[in-house]
């Protein structure tokens, strides 16, 4: 997928913490992420990023929620989009119980947080392995940076060995840190000004201003998130429906710059190939 090539739009459906009293529309079962699942396909998504909650609506990283939340969104949409999971920490998670959780699931596809696996918690090492393992099972992984900082230590792992060569995903995410958790299209102007790599990108950014970060990102070569986890409202300030409509609007940004949507075929032809 080069800049000219398909963008890649992910709808991000419910995210750790988004609950019924922020949105009636986020999908808190499996049974609702697979109608949201069907919908955002229709709409234009090639990926899903998601998310599961405990009994009580908590992030959860439990393998067997995990399990039945993908057994569900397949039987829906068959493989007609690529399913990514979370390793999230989400306050809740350590790094060893990240790493263990995405080693049990073995996922078609992972986002795995770079400054979320440098805590301590994990052995000397295990680091590297597992980026090692996730590479030689051919998991497709989104290595999610927070800022400029998170893309250079990236880059020096990468340098120096610490991850192989494999065909990773990034994800800058605009606006996290701002007070008002509030994006900018211009938020995305640092991470470029960092990226020296040969790895294909991804923003996803807080808020309303959602529609133009994604807009300028596929504008400038990159591929897309968005969804309920960052954002519940359309371009024009009103609350959106669900998150079909994001991947709506966001698909229809995408045509008009010029960019076609990538389906996921070809997200699979691009990330899942074994180095």
């Amino acid at each position: 997928m080069t800049a000219a090539g398909p963008v890649v739009i992910t709808v991000a459906p419910n995210g750790a913490y988004k609950l019924h009293q922020h949105h009636p529309g986020v999908p808190l079962t499996a049974a609702a992420l697979a109608r949201d699942a069907k919908a955002c396909l229709d709409a234009g998504a090639a990926m899903m990023h998601l998310h599961v909650r405990d009994a009580a609506g908590r992030h959860s990283l439990d393998v067997e929620r995990y399990r039945e939340a993908l057994a569900a969104v397949r039987q829906a949409v068959g493989d007609d989009l690529v399913l990514q999971v979370t390793s999230e920490a989400a306050g809740v998670y350590g790094p060893a119980e990240q790493v263990a959780a995405i080693r049990a699931l073995r996922p078609e596809a992972v986002s795995v947080a770079l400054r979320e696996l440098e805590r301590p918690g994990l052995e000397p090492g295990a680091m590297a392995a597992f980026f090692a393992w996730l590479a030689q099972q051919g998991v497709m992984t989104q290595v999610i940076l927070y800022d400029a900082a998170d893309l250079q230590r990236w880059h020096a792992l990468r340098a120096c060995g610490a991850v192989p060569a494999a065909p990773w995903f990034l994800l800058f995410v605009l606006g996290r840190y701002r007070e008002s958790q509030l994006a900018e299209p211009r938020d995305l102007l640092p991470f470029l000004a960092a990226h020296q790599g040969p790895e294909p990108w991804a923003v996803c950014a807080f808020g309303q201003p959602e529609l133009a970060c994604v807009t300028a990102a596929a504008a400038l070569g990159g591929h897309v998130r968005v969804g309920f986890e960052n954002n519940l409202q359309l371009a024009d300030g009103a609350r959106a429906p669900d998150n079909a409509a994001l991947v709506a609007q966001a698909a229809a940004a995408c045509r008009l710059i010029g960019r076609p949507l990538a389906s996921a075929a070809d997200v699979r032809r691009r990330f899942a190939a074994v180095a």
